[in-house]
C-alpha cells in the first residue's frame, strides 16, 4: 500500500501530516532565501547590471529577467525596453523583454506556490482559490500588461491558488508582450 502511494506521488507520513508540513516549510524557506539572495546580488552588482545594457538583445533579455525576478529592489526594465526600442527592432525588443520578464516573474509564483501553509483559514483559502480560478486569468493579464509595482503580489497569489505554471506563463507572457511592445514603440 505504501509503495502504491509513493508511486502515485502521495507523501507517506503519520496521521498529523508532519512530512508534508516539513516539505512545505523547506520550499517556503528556499523560496524566501532565493528571493533575498537575488535581491542582494542585484543591489551589490547594480553597476555591472547597467553595463549589461551594452550587450544588445542579450543585455535587454537579462535586464528584463533580473528586473522581474526581484521582489525587493526594482530594476529599470521599462527604461531598457524604451531605449532598446529606439536603437534596435522594436518588435524584437518587445518580445525579448517579455520573455525575460516572464521568466523572471516565476520568483513570485514560486514564493506563492511554496507558501500555501501560511494560509491558516482553509475556508477563506478555498473561497479565494475559487475566485482566482474564475477571474484570475483576466486580472493576471491586465496586471502583466500595465506598468505597476503590484505584479509580484499577483504572482504570489497565482502560486498560492495553485494555478498551473503553464497557464501562469502563458497569461503573463501575453500581458508582458503587450506592455513591452508598446514601450519599445514609444
Amino acid at each position: 500500500m505504501e509503495e502504491q502511494a509513493v508511486r502515485e506521488g502521495a507523501e507517506v507520513s503519520g496521521a498529523d501530516g508532519s512530512a508534508v508540513k516539513r516539505k512545505q516549510s523547506f520550499w517556503r524557506f528556499a523560496g524566501i532565501v532565493f528571493a533575498v539572495a537575488l535581491s542582494v546580488a542585484i543591489f551589490v552588482f547594480r553597476d555591472q547590471l547597467k553595463a549589461v545594457g551594452n550587450y544588445g538583445y542579450l543585455g535587454i533579455f537579462f535586464i528584463a529577467l533580473i528586473g522581474n525576478a526581484t521582489i525587493i529592489l526594482p530594476v529599470p526594465t521599462i527604461v531598457t525596453a524604451f531605449a532598446g526600442g529606439s536603437v534596435f527592432n522594436p518588435i524584437a525588443v518587445g518580445v525579448i523583454s517579455a520573455v525575460g520578464a516572464t521568466i523572471g516573474e516565476l520568483t513570485g509564483y514560486i514564493a506563492g506556490r511554496s507558501g500555501t501553509a501560511i494560509v491558516e483559514n482553509k475556508e477563506v483559502y478555498d473561497r479565494f482559490e475559487r475566485w482566482m480560478n474564475r477571474h484570475g486569468l483576466l486580472a493576471l493579464f491586465v496586471l502583466a500588461a500595465i506598468p505597476n509595482p503590484l505584479f509580484d503580489v499577483a504572482g504570489i497569489i497565482a502560486g498560492l491558488s495553485r494555478m498551473k505554471v503553464s497557464t501562469y506563463l502563458l497569461v503573463v507572457s501575453a500581458g508582458k508582450v503587450v506592455k513591452f511592445l508598446v514601450i519599445a514603440y514609444l
